[in-house]
């Protein structure tokens, strides 16, 4: 009986330090986009707010959304995106960004949602079905939008938003794997191009401040 606690014990603190880890390589890779901030335009100040070239973030992609559509970068087109990488089997890190999300959402109000379009991207497509994304975004938000895809095709869009993703063997997750990922929310403008990105643990409240800035700076009442 005390060996079983004890197994227990050392299966939440390695559960907890990969928890940890993943965080600071999200916060490392929040340094990583601020610095990239004063160099992705060919035009302008460094460090400006409105871009005059080709952002070192973002870019095309094609996926499935979690009602079948097959969409592409330029679906959305006309609207900000709000983009998180994460994976419906996450324990911790992606409901908790999620949530703060859906918080962020129902604050900024109707008018500025129309102007938005919130995506959560799988890095897990071996288990996270279209079904699977349906039903889990389900419970954060009816416009949080689910995609998903083949492996390739995720990857590729993981790269050109320079997000980092491994899966990791783990006989006691599900199915004996679970996966490691960088934990940040990309902001998007209507055209596509990087705007900011929101922390890891950046509270809904917070988040929706920086929403309603750039949203309201580029569609004004």
């Amino acid at each position: 009986m005390g060996s079983g606690r004890l197994a227990k014990q050392e299966w939440e603190q390695t559960d907890m330090t990969r928890t940890n880890l993943v965080i600071l390589l999200g916060l490392l890779m929040a340094l990583g986009v601020a610095a990239i901030g004063g160099l992705w335009r060919s035009n302008g100040t460094p460090g400006a707010q409105t871009s005059s070239g080709t952002a070192l973030i973002g870019g095309a992609f094609e996926l499935v959304d979690h009602t079948g559509k097959a969409v592409t970068d330029q679906t959305y087109r006309g609207r900000f995106m709000l983009v998180y990488f994460g994976f419906t089997y996450c324990p911790d890190v992606c409901p908790t960004e999620l949530q703060n999300i859906a918080v962020a959402l129902d604050t900024i109000g109707e008018r500025r949602r129309k102007h938005l379009v919130p995506l959560f991207v799988t890095i897990d497509p071996e288990r996270d079905t279209r079904e699977l994304m349906a039903t889990y975004v389900d419970n954060f938000h009816p416009d949080l939008v689910g995609l998903t895809g083949s492996l390739e095709q995720i990857k590729k869009m993981a790269s050109v938003y320079r997000v980092y993703f491994k899966k990791v063997k783990e006989k006691d997750q599900p199915d004996g794997y679970t996966m490691d990922h960088s934990a940040l929310v990309f902001l998007m403008d209507d055209k596509g191009e990087y705007v900011r990105h929101f922390s890891y643990g950046t509270d809904g409240a917070k988040m929706a401040k920086g929403l309603t800035k750039a949203i309201d700076k580029r569609f004004p009442q």
